[in-house]
């Protein structure tokens, strides 16, 4: 039912987290998949809670989606710069073939209320989670659009429609990134291309792990991040954290033609929060 063989499927933010199930439920659907990463240089920003692979994780991812026996392309991409991303496209599609599927997956966030937000670390979290996808999507969405068939799903968040504390510039790149879906859906929808938004709650990543703990350091109540993941699972009407797969296994579903139907949706995994 979700056979996509043949395929072509670039994930920005695929070396980890939910970029990385994604790509590797993609390439076991039978996908062609092309995955790329921010791989910081010494000294680089790091104020935020990204997750940063080095260079020795690009041989693991792989070997890992090279498992399933299709082709596979893994190289450093930085979504904030559009030479570095255009150029990632095209050696991608030069490796799996055409891009058919987009999965915008790489984002950030960090812990700072509007008062204590620099511009730099403003700049940083926007221009990664919405302005990142947009120039991902402007790089592949006039091949979708000549060839009559394309998937682009973007990771969102509950912070699309709920605010956050001490959030504001993930909390406004969400709700900026759910207009952006809309639009490319319509632009798309005369010409078999497709454009949803999977909006999770928490989803137990390193990437919200290291959000947890700058939340426990700037709370300073004495608590661990551990025990305040803990708090968080049992908060959720369900007792527990959302993972990577789940989200994974209906972004595949979102990307095979029985979902040809579904485009300009803001999806919520939520297991019943409504955060």
């Amino acid at each position: 039912m979700t056979n996509l063989a043949g395929r072509g499927a670039i994930v920005t933010g695929g070396f980890s987290g939910m970029g990385f199930a994604i790509a590797a439920a993609l390439a076991e659907a039978g996908a062609n998949v092309a995955v790329g990463s921010y791989i910081a240089p010494a000294g680089a920003d790091r104020s935020d809670a990204a997750y940063y692979p080095g260079t020795d994780e690009i041989g693991r991812v792989r070997a890992a989606l090279s498992a399933h026996g299709t082709r596979v392309h893994a190289a450093h991409l930085d979504v904030r710069d559009s030479e570095v991303t255009n150029r990632f496209m095209a050696e991608a599609e030069a490796a799996i073939g055409p891009a058919d599927i987009l999965v915008n997956a790489a984002g950030t966030t960090a812990e700072q209320p509007v008062c204590g937000h620099s511009d730099a670390l403003w700049d940083k979290i926007v221009d990664t989670n919405l302005t990142g996808a947009f120039r991902a999507t402007r790089a592949v969405l006039p091949g979708m659009i000549g060839r009559g068939w394309g998937r682009i799903v973007n990771i969102g968040s509950t912070a699309a429609s709920v605010g956050w504390k001490d959030n504001p510039a993930y909390c406004a790149s969400k709700a900026g990134l759910l207009g952006l879906t809309r639009c490319v859906a319509l632009e798309g929808a005369a010409h078999g291309v497709t454009c949803v938004m999977i909006s999770p709650t928490w989803v137990e990543t390193e990437l919200m792990r290291r959000n947890v703990a700058q939340v426990v350091e700037r709370e300073g109540k004495g608590r661990t991040a551990q025990q305040a993941m803990a708090e968080i699972a049992r908060g959720n009407p369900q007792q527990r954290m959302l993972q990577p797969q789940e989200i994974a296994a209906l972004a595949v579903f979102l990307c095979s033609d029985l979902a040809k139907g579904i485009t300009m949706e803001n999806i919520q995994i939520t297991g019943g929060a409504l955060w």
